[in-house]
């Protein structure tokens, strides 16, 4: 669905894609790994996950952001988490090395953003054409959707609570 859209510090910013909302399928998607080798939906079979979409790792709130969900995977150990940008994979990963960040796989969507145009949170036009909008999507086991959020204001964090709660629910845990 095209024509919605976010803000960066007030200013529009369109988002391409369709809505997902709580109850869908989570759509299958390819991404790279920081390894290189391709990261899909399937990847993650049979575990509840936790997928943030980020703008680039190497901007203050999503910086905090991935931290911040690095730090809460110690309490829910069997849910995975990634965290989903255009960086290119070898930045993702001097990044996450910097950083400390063990818990969290980071992804790359910079081949042909399928991801973004998948879970309608790729930006088009604009300073930020084909970055990706901040969003936090925690799947089930069965590959549903089990919370969504599109944060309205790019450079605003996600719901962590929410995200957590609905991956606890998720996991029984």
């Amino acid at each position: 669905m095209a024509g919605r859209t976010v803000t960066l510090r007030g200013e529009p910013q369109t988002v391409e894609g369709p809505e997902i909302r709580i109850g869908d399928a989570a759509p299958e998607f390819k991404a790279q790994a920081s390894d290189m080798s391709d990261l899909t939906l399937a990847s993650g079979a049979g575990k509840v996950r936790i997928i943030a979409s980020v703008p680039s790792l190497d901007t203050p709130v999503c910086d905090k952001e991935t931290r911040r969900f690095n730090e809460l995977a110690a309490q829910i150990p069997s849910v995975e988490i990634l965290t989903i940008s255009v960086d290119l994979p070898m930045a993702q990963k001097r990044w996450c090395g910097a950083a400390g960040i063990e818990k969290v796989r980071c992804a790359s969507d910079h081949r042909d953003v399928d991801f973004g145009r998948k879970y309608g949170v790729l930006i088009r036009g604009g300073k930020l054409d084909r970055f990706l909008a901040r969003a936090v999507f925690v799947i089930d086991k069965n590959n549903k959707v089990v919370h969504a959020e599109y944060v309205p204001e790019i450079a605003q964090e996600p719901n962590y609570d929410a995200a957590l709660a609905a991956a606890r629910k998720a996991a029984g845990a």
